[in-house]
């Protein structure tokens, strides 16, 4: 069975140092579900195993039970060549994901040459109402329609999320202090405005302050933009 073989690969490449460390990361995942490979090999893995005939028994066998599986899984689908192969495992797989390692992991390539086809699926994921869903949809935002397809309809649709899920808000946080850095003066109304949650506003004001993109001029700014959280 894949998935056996799959599982031994796995545990043969344990770093338990690399585990414990990792564990204290990832609070929503339990250290016991946590088999403890680096990235590196997961990513190598990924490329020796993808193209194999049965590999499809395992992206089916949902959910997982090793937290490097949903990492592996995460690489399995970003490395898909098809667009809409890729974005029915992309849609297969999301409800499964339960932490931020893997929903920041799954970056399928793809996605670049069907962007104008992406942003349906994400105005859908974006809506739904799921933690990791929501901040794939929002990730995928940041990394795919903040250069030549910007359009100032993606960070209203980011400024609309509402939600009480700190996963949520800091990517929204990270969403808006990267478009500070590529779209300033499109996105800079909506800190001026206050249109995000005091804690996210000010949160996407820090990481944008910490960027090197941002010009001195700018942090002296957004600093004067900082609330006062509730």
């Amino acid at each position: 069975m894949i998935i056996e073989e799959i599982r031994n690969e796995l545990f043969r490449m344990q770093d338990l140092k690399y585990r414990d460390f990792h564990s204290k990361l990832i609070p929503t995942v339990e250290k016991d579900t946590i088999i403890g490979v680096r990235t590196p090999p997961l990513r190598k893995f990924a490329k020796q195993i993808g193209d194999r005939e049965d590999i499809s028994v395992f992206l089916e066998q949902l959910p997982h039970t090793y937290f490097d599986e949903n990492q592996l899984h995460a690489f399995l689908i970003s490395q898909e060549k098809d667009f809409e192969r890729c974005v029915g495992e992309v849609e297969r797989f999301l409800p499964f994901v339960d932490n931020w390692a893997t929903c920041d992991q799954m970056s399928p390539k793809v996605f670049r040459k069907y962007r104008r086809e992406l942003s349906g699926y994400i105005r859908k994921w974006i809506t739904c109402g799921q933690t990791y869903p929501v901040r794939f949809a929002i990730g995928m935002l940041m990394e795919h329609f903040l250069d030549e397809d910007f359009d100032g309809v993606y960070p209203k649709m980011v400024s609309e999320v509402h939600s009480g899920e700190y996963y949520v808000n800091m990517m929204i946080a990270w969403y808006f202090a990267t478009a500070l850095a590529k779209q300033y003066d499109a996105v800079l109304p909506y800190l001026e405005e206050q249109r995000l949650a005091p804690w996210t506003h000010n949160k996407a004001i820090q990481k944008s302050i910490e960027s090197r993109r941002i010009t001195p001029e700018q942090k002296a700014y957004l600093k004067s933009l900082k609330v006062v959280a509730k």
